[in-house]
């Protein structure tokens, strides 16, 4: 697979990454560790060199999985994980100094390792200054124990007082052909500051596949089924961008999930979208993608044709809107 670089971080990952929180919550039942054990290794034998995890997704046992898949091939792989939570205090946001040090430690031993590549902080939060985050993270990666910060879902004035202080190797946030908003405001400050970015859910969680409908059931562990935009009226009402990706792909014989990603892959070469899946040949449709080459013709095709397509619903519970940074 293609290698990217991560803005001006000087971490070279595979153009896709993986997103390995649906292994071990959110979307339905969680595979058992020794199948996602083995999902890992084998998106790293397919040429994925860059996993995503966090503290939150389990908690704790997703980080788990993940150092036990590339503890044998750790020199080979970067690995970005997350902090910003009171996990045992009830999930608040938490981002003071001393936590920060005390749950980094605490990854290090989960992922089996001596250092992070790539650590964000998961959301901002807004009882502790930016300056302290990024100090805190600048110290850590002076020790050694991380290679690069990031930020993820981070608004342009805090991009900005944190890149000041430590500069932010990567922006983590969504964005697909169904959420577009980062492109207004976010990505002129990521190409002034030389930041790159990983996209997460750039198939709209699962939406933009194909595979799900105003019919689709499911089942109670999932997120989704707390999200508005996949009330079976909003599914119903954004059927059209489905449809429209499906009669695209299908002139140009990939997949509307290939279609998707490929779009994505093709707005910038600082972009490096982590999708999910529990699924080796879903695994193997996505990194199919990275192949895919779309002209500045096919380009304004799609953007014409989704354009005048109004998405309905919100993307987040109204809970977790509110810790969006704007």
């Amino acid at each position: 697979m293609q290698a990217r670089k991560l803005g001006t971080s000087g971490l070279d990952v595979s153009a896709i990454g993986l997103g390995c929180m649906g292994i071990s919550q959110s979307y339905g039942t969680p595979l058992e560790p020794s199948d996602g054990i083995k999902l890992i290794r084998g998106a790293f034998e397919r040429g994925i060199t860059f996993f995503d995890t966090a503290q939150v997704y389990g908690p704790y046992k997703n980080e788990e999985v993940v150092g036990e898949a590339l503890q044998p091939i750790r020199d080979k792989v970067v690995i970005a994980t997350k902090f910003g939570f009171d996990i045992p205090g009830g999930g608040g946001m938490d981002s003071r100094p001393d936590h920060i040090r005390a749950t980094v430690e605490d990854s290090l031993k989960r992922l089996r390792t001596g250092y992070i590549d790539l650590l964000y902080q998961h959301r901002v939060d807004p009882n502790v200054p930016m300056e302290d985050v990024a100090g805190t993270v600048r110290d850590l990666i002076a020790e050694g124990k991380v290679r690069a910060f990031g930020l993820s879902e981070a608004g342009v004035a805090n991009i900005r007082r944190a890149h000041a202080v430590q500069p932010v190797a990567a922006l983590q946030s969504e964005y697909s052909l169904w959420w577009r908003e980062p492109e207004e405001r976010i990505f002129p400050v990521l190409e002034e500051l030389g930041i790159g970015f990983v996209p997460f859910s750039p198939l709209g969680k699962g939406f933009l596949t194909g595979t799900i409908d105003a019919g689709t059931s499911f089942t109670q562990n999932d997120f989704r089924n707390s999200v508005p935009r996949f009330s079976e009226e909003n599914r119903a009402a954004n059927q059209g961008i489905v449809d429209t990706l499906a009669r695209i792909s299908q002139d140009k014989g990939v997949t509307p999930a290939q279609l998707a990603l490929a779009w994505v892959l093709t707005q910038s070469p600082t972009f490096v979208p982590i999708p999910g899946t529990t699924k080796l040949h879903r695994l193997d449709e996505n990194i199919a993608a990275a192949d895919i080459t779309l002209s500045e013709a096919d380009l304004a095709a799609i953007n014409a044709a989704v354009a005048g397509i109004a998405i309905q619903g919100e993307r987040y519970s109204p809970q977790q809107q509110a810790r969006i940074d704007r």
